[in-house]
């Protein structure tokens, strides 16, 4: 019973939000097969007050994968993600949010090895409606490693990345 209570406030005060985004990629290089890949990133957050948030994302991606100077099977990798965040809003306006995510991720690369990332996300959402909002996550500041299985040496980045492949947009549902 009063796990239906706690829900119940939740609901009542507009704190929770669940959603996430997805992803799909198709490229051929020369005159080989095409290759395709695709994420699945379902989220659920908590809003602490209008300024802070918590949650989580977990993902899956199947297809070509690389890291640094890695690049892994493509078209049949598979990678577990797990990412928790803490989310400061520091523009809220009647329309738009801007944000930036700082957290920690672990992938697990099915047969390859894992990695590990620590660092800050921009990104903005757009209130479609008050239980809709459309966000955009762009580009990625952090550390991050690659510990291959085996013997093979891990690989470490450190650095801004604002290329195309940091972009993931995404749609929440507001309760």
């Amino acid at each position: 019973m009063t796990m239906v209570a706690v829900f119940a406030a939740m609901n009542m005060n507009a704190q929770v939000y669940v959603g996430g985004s997805v992803g799909f990629g198709s490229a051929k290089m020369g005159s080989g097969d095409s290759e395709s890949t695709y994420k699945i990133v379902p989220e659920v957050g908590y809003n602490l007050n209008d300024e802070w948030a918590i949650g989580v994302a977990l993902g899956y991606q199947k297809g070509t994968c690389n890291f640094g100077e890695f690049d892994f099977n493509p078209g049949k990798t598979e990678v577990f993600m797990v990412n928790p965040y803490a989310r400061y809003t520091f523009l809220d306006s009647d329309m738009v949010n801007v944000f930036i995510d700082g957290g920690i991720g672990f992938a697990s690369y099915k047969d390859l090895g894992s990695a590990f990332q620590a660092g800050l996300r921009p990104g903005i959402a757009l209130k479609a409606s008050d239980k809709i909002s459309l966000v955009a996550h762009v580009g990625f500041v952090g550390f991050e490693t690659f510990s291959p299985k085996g013997d093979g040496d891990s690989s470490n980045a450190f650095g801004l990345n604002l290329d195309n492949n940091n972009i993931m947009f995404g749609v929440y549902y507001n309760f």
